[in-house]
């Protein structure tokens, strides 16, 4: 008998994005396999207009009205694509597009999640699949996920960044919640990590069911809430060895939903909620999963898993969530681990190692120190908890603070601090003092951190 094609489920959002046709042709122009995709667009228009599809070589399957919208049905060089058409006011964020795209899953084998503007290699479908099946030796539930190199339109031939990256822990939000970061990678296999990269997800199909997108999630904190959930329905997350795809970042001149879902567009009444007030039910929703929130909400069908836990997340990851701490090798400046497999310590033990970080970029007025900006030999900031002990100070360069100054021509500059400590105890307030070497110390100024 033959073997059963292994099909591919492609999940993209796409607001207003006009990368989204060139992504397409690239992938499937690239695949190996273009009649074994079926692609699924959660499309944020302005101007409803199918003939942008038409035009662009799409052969018109047929239209339907089912899941109580409009779609549209195409193929392209074999691949079969699914659009959902939607305008951009009815947006209701990142997560709640693909969540829209994902309704369409018809149990294909595998399951992709990018964004609307990326670039692919040679038969990077083959390259997934193999790489995915090579991992099931190490893992019943494997997932190929990174940020994936940058390419840029803008540039002649696309130029295209040639080497490959980890996801990393790089700072507690405001909220509490795990930021990341990326690092260089340079290996012979997939490296074993921790994080998912929402713009790329490979995995089996089941992943779309086990692990569907929240469509409440407005866009940060996405990442670190389904790594959780991810972990906790038993997949393990893997960073490829190999450039699959690339993506777009920063896009400064393209559509973003934040600069389209104003107070001014609720107030014409265009939009029902603005992009803020769908941030803030996100993070509560977030901060329910990890058990940072007072006043929980039922999560529903998007809360953790039932085969491993959050608490173990924590312990595989090497980080305190309600304590915002970590092991100090999750932000060492060399290893920067983020996958701690065989560490089980107790409690007592797990304590007695987290380093609590605190970043921030302290905001200065150029009035307050343009008399010694000039004249001082170095300056110290110190951190004070409430009882006025002295958790962590950092001695900036008379030259790191003339360059922060000089950087902008506002009427304020800022001064990005990172401070590791030991101590269990909340900052409250930092103080900013000038030394002369000739005349000593200078004004202290003070500031709520």
């Amino acid at each position: 008998m033959n073997a059963k094609p292994k099909t591919i489920f492609v999940n993209i959002a796409s607001y207003r994005d006009p990368e989204l046709l060139p992504t397409l042709r690239d992938m499937i122009t690239k695949a190996r396999a273009p009649h074994l995709l079926h692609i699924a667009i959660c499309w944020q228009y302005a101007d409803e207009n199918s003939s942008l599809f038409t035009q662009a070589g799409m052969s018109r399957v047929n239209t339907r009205a089912s899941n109580d919208e409009l779609t549209w049905h195409f193929r392209w060089q074999e691949a079969k694509i699914t659009v959902i058409p939607i305008h951009y006011f009815r947006s209701q964020g990142a997560c709640w597009a693909r969540f829209i795209a994902e309704q369409y899953y018809a149990e294909e084998t595998f399951s992709l999640q990018i964004d609307s503007h990326c670039r692919f290699t040679d038969h990077w479908d083959k390259h997934m699949v193999e790489i995915l099946d090579e991992l099931r030796t190490q893992s019943p539930k494997p997932v190929l996920s990174t940020y994936p190199p940058a390419y840029d339109p803008n540039i002649v031939d696309e130029k295209k960044e040639q080497f490959l990256s980890r996801l990393i822990f790089r700072e507690f939000s405001k909220e509490g919640l795990p930021m990341l970061s990326s690092t260089p990678l340079n290996a012979p296999s997939p490296v074993r990590g921790s994080y998912i990269a929402g713009g790329f997800i490979f995995a089996d199909g089941s992943f779309v069911r086990d692990v569907a997108n929240d469509p409440n999630i407005f866009f940060a904190g996405e990442e670190i809430a389904m790594a959780a959930r991810a972990f906790t329905h038993g997949y393990d997350v893997y960073t490829p060895h190999r450039i699959l795809l690339w993506h777009y970042y920063g896009r400064q001149k393209a559509n973003k939903v934040w600069a389209d879902h104003t107070h001014e567009a609720k107030s014409s009444g265009d939009i029902e909620m603005a992009w803020w007030e769908r941030d803030a039910v996100s993070k509560k929703r977030i901060r329910t999963l990890f058990g940072l929130e007072e006043n929980p909400v039922d999560l529903g069908p998007y809360g953790a898993g039932s085969i491993r836990s959050i608490y173990e997340f924590e312990r595989l990851i090497g980080i305190d969530f309600k304590r915002r701490a970590v092991l100090p090798d999750v932000i060492g400046k060399e290893s920067r681990s983020v996958f701690f497999p065989h560490e089980c310590p107790n409690d007592a033990q797990w304590l007695q190692r987290l380093i609590f970080p605190f970043a921030k970029k302290v905001i200065l007025n150029k009035t307050d120190v343009e008399v010694a900006i000039t004249s001082a030999n170095w300056w110290h900031f110190g951190l004070y908890s409430e009882t006025n002990r002295l958790i962590s100070q950092k001695k900036i360069s008379q030259e790191e603070m003339e360059s922060a100054f000089n950087a902008t021509e506002s009427t304020q500059f800022n001064v990005p601090l990172n401070f590791n400590t030991q101590l269990q105890e909340k900052p409250v307030t930092i103080r900013i003092c000038p030394f002369d070497e000739q005349s000593g110390w200078g004004n202290v100024m003070e500031q709520v951190w």
